[in-house]
């Protein structure tokens, strides 16, 4: 396996869980070393920051300096609407750009539930209901067309799940995500205004007799370190009473401080928190002064409910006051998605996002926990703020994505990115696309630049598998009775079907176009002799879809059926990414459905 992103690897061998039995506990930010300094409480108190919660009943708040507020009065209004959390949010703005000071946030006027009960709160996870793509006759409908999506959380929760010895709900296992966590070592183009090359290779299916899987990947390009724009960021941290357990707010400030590691001098970072209100915690500061930024992570503590609506307004009112056009403008919000204070409606805050994005300021969402995480909510702000949506359950994952995979992450390459694909009805009677079902588009929205698409990070690449019916094997569906179709025109001798892509460069309005024929020269006559990419990518694919219980999987394709498959495309494998998948497949054969 070779390719961009592969030389940017570490080692993701799992490592034993943070709260394993008599495992000693992982070292805070504090304790760990660094060359502008460590962020020691000395060191936090002398830059404004308290690193340790005053009082119990405060645990909310980051104290960045001055004191705590007083009590409340006894006549308040009640929590939970939008306007309380949002009457102050300008006031607050303004006295951080003339003081140049963190402003703390209020005090939150709920806490964080013992232990004991945290652990017997009733697992309320939420994700987005989708039907699997169904079969589609060539004759009735040849054009498929859908945004691309290189979003990995479902990989890294279904991993969750699995490790925990239990078998994903079947909405959490979005296969296109499972896909797209790997790196393919697809050729990389080398040209910043065709940011893409395709790769296409045509199988027989492993998992259904007399069918093929079309494979197509796309390669983004990778600009020089030194060649990338600079970074105005703004952390929006969920310090709610649901963010307290060691897999979220502790966890997310490491994943931050490893973010912040992969700083330049003209980047800049500033901070928002939120619980019951929403505050700044961190003006706009530049990459100079990591010190600075780790002890306002460190200054993190949990407790109160989840006004996550007032928090993105107040984050996006930083960054569009801070907005460089010349930057990449982004606000990354770290949370278990629980909003439930304020503005929560998923409907209300994906209009919001969507009227944001269209000021240049773009959303990446990092979502953390388990019991109560709304991967739902997740999805619906990713994939309408012109970001990705990822799932950190390790610190290992957290290093991937915030060191590893970091300009693919933050650099985008390419907006609203389009996939189409006609079929060639000479060759092709029926296909399926696997996955990408919250990413369909209409026929006619491939060439209206007005309609929102996906997203492509620095060296990030895009996989996505059909199913098709070659002419001549049995259909699944009877033909027509009725109304023969017109013949259609001929098509040049040996194409399956035309590729097209549809993308624009960062800050253009227009849309540019890759086109592709994928024809005899794509087809190989056997799985075992297919390119390692289109075998891997099987594998993957059939894990996914025999985890959704999907009906057009072969009985006879099992799980080590899988495995046996995935073992032979490891490749190299010299991080060891895809031998852990192997051990997730077999973790999978043995694992408890949800019910029992």
């Amino acid at each position: 396996m070779s390719g961009s992103k592969t030389v940017r690897r570490v080692s993701f061998i799992a490592l034993a869980a943070l709260t394993a039995a008599g495992a000693p506990p992982a070292p805070s930010i504090a304790q760990s070393a660094y060359r502008d300094g460590s962020p020691t409480p000395a060191a936090c108190e002398a830059l404004g920051f308290s690193t340790v919660a005053e009082r119990d009943d405060y645990r909310g708040a980051a104290r960045v300096g001055i004191p705590p507020p007083p009590p409340p009065p006894p006549q308040v209004q009640p929590r939970g609407r939008a306007a309380d959390a949002a009457a102050g949010v300008h006031k607050r703005i303004e006295e951080l750009a003339v003081t140049g000071q963190s402003v703390r946030p209020a005090a939150p006027s709920m806490y964080a539930p013992p232990p004991a009960i945290m652990r017997q709160r009733v697992e309320t996870e939420r994700y987005p209901s989708a039907q699997a793509n169904p079969i589609r006759r060539v004759a009735d409908e040849p054009v498929s067309t859908f945004s691309v999506d290189v979003d990995t959380a479902a990989y890294a929760n279904v991993r969750r799940f699995l490790n925990d010895g239990r078998r994903p709900p079947a909405d959490a296992v979005r296969v296109e995500e499972l896909v797209n966590y790997f790196d393919y070592g697809y050729v990389a183009p080398n040209d910043r205004a065709t940011p893409f090359r395709p790769f296409v290779a045509v199988t027989p299916s492993p998992w259904s007799a007399q069918r093929e899987i079309m494979h197509i990947g796309l390669q983004g390009y990778e600009p020089p370190r030194a060649a990338q724009p600079p970074l105005n960021l703004v952390f929006l941290i969920d310090t709610s009473g649901s963010m307290s357990s060691e897999d979220r707010l502790p966890l997310a400030r490491k994943s931050l401080g490893l973010l912040i590691d992969q700083l330049r001098p003209q980047d800049r970072v500033a901070m928002v928190a939120y619980a019951g209100s929403a505050g700044a915690v961190l003006a706009p500061t530049d990459g100079r002064q990591k010190l600075k930024m780790r002890c306002a992570l460190e200054a993190l503590h949990s407790g109160g409910s989840t006004a996550g609506g007032a928090g993105l307004a107040l984050a996006y009112d930083l960054a569009r006051q801070n907005f460089d056009p010349k930057a990449v403008n982004r606000v990354i919000l770290v949370t278990d998605g629980d909003f439930n204070v304020g503005v929560a409606d998923p409907a209300k805050l994906k209009d919001f996002v969507a009227e944001q994005r269209k000021t240049g300021v773009y959303l990446s969402v990092y979502g953390y926990g388990r019991g109560n995480y709304n991967d739902a909510m997740m999805q619906t702000l990713a994939q309408n703020g012109n970001g990705t949506a990822a799932y950190v359950d390790t610190l290992n994952e957290a290093r991937r994505l915030f060191r590893d995979d970091f300009t693919a992450s933050l650099f985008p390459i390419a907006d609203d990115v389009k996939i189409q694909v006609e079929f060639n009805p000479a060759r092709v009677s029926e296909y399926r696309l696997i996955g990408y079902e919250t990413r369909m588009l209409a026929r006619e929205d491939f060439n209206n630049d007005r309609v929102d698409a996906g997203e492509v990070g620095s060296g990030a690449s895009v996989t996505a598998l059909y199913e098709i019916t070659p002419t001549g094997a049995a259909p699944s569906s009877d033909p027509l009775r009725y109304g023969r179709r017109p013949t259609p025109a001929p098509a040049p001798a040996g194409e399956l079907a035309f590729l097209k892509v549809r993308y624009k460069l960062p800050g253009e309005r227009t849309s540019r176009l890759i086109e592709r024929p994928i024809g005899a020269a794509d087809v190989y006559p056997n799985v075992a002799s297919a390119p390692e990419p289109a075998r891997w990518a099987l594998a993957v694919a059939g894990f996914g879809q025999k985890l959704r219980g999907d009906p057009r999987i072969d009985e006879r394709f099992g799980w080590p059926q899988v495995a046996a498959l995935a073992q032979g495309a490891r490749g190299e494998d010299p991080f060891g990414l895809r031998a852990e998948f192997v051990q997730l497949v077999r973790n999978a054969e043995g694992a408890r459905s949800l019910n029992e």
